[in-house]
């Protein structure tokens, strides 16, 4: 498998993204030192989709895939892209606060902790659809790193599309999420302008 192994906070600097976003509470005071050069319109496009694929944690050619079967469905080809990517399965882990990062969460799928309305799944690309219950296995409720993470993740908001029980490590998919209760600072129109060239 692919990984990249640049630091995390010098690529939330040069995408202008805040740790913050990927659950991670370290603070950069380092500058950008090509803050004052004009980027052109592709290198604004580019990195629109570079934040995406960074923040949710997909490489180029599982991304381009998404963008295709977005393509292919009703409705504007971006909210699509978007909606697909929040309904990756270690997105969702990571959204209900039991994971502190989306990469411990695809470490958690990895490891067979989740289950999908009562089956195991190991997948963290895996799309949850509405009405689907996730929950940790039993066996790994009590492990001491899901104290942990939970004590960690305590004041995260569950976004509205979710509904969380903490207590008992379950969640449930209410409905599809909608743009507007996503959010993840990305301008998804400037990734279709990419793509449509």
């Amino acid at each position: 498998m692919a990984v990249n192994r640049v630091p995390v906070l010098k690529r939330c600097r040069s995408l202008g993204i805040e740790p913050q976003v990927l659950g991670i509470d370290k603070k950069s005071n380092r500058e950008l030192k090509r803050s004052n050069r004009k980027v052109s319109e592709y290198g604004l496009q580019l990195r629109e989709k570079q934040k995406a694929k960074f923040i949710y944690g997909v490489l180029e050619k599982p991304f381009r895939n998404y963008y295709d079967k977005a393509e292919r469905m009703k409705g504007q080809s971006g909210e699509n892209l978007m909606v697909l990517l929040e309904t990756r399965l270690d997105n969702v882990i990571f959204r209900l606060g039991f994971a502190r990062t989306r990469m411990e969460a695809r470490q958690i799928v990895d490891h067979r902790h989740v289950t999908v309305n009562g089956r195991i799944v190991n997948i963290p690309s895996y799309a949850v659809k509405a009405g689907d219950t996730v929950a940790i296995l039993e066996k790994a409720k009590d492990a001491q790193r899901y104290k942990d993470v939970l004590a960690v993740t305590e004041g995260r908001i569950v976004p509205e599309w979710l509904d969380s029980n903490k207590e008992a490590l379950t969640g449930t998919v209410t409905a599809l999420p909608k743009r507007e209760q996503i959010d993840v600072p990305v301008d998804e129109m400037l990734i279709v302008e990419l793509y449509s060239k």
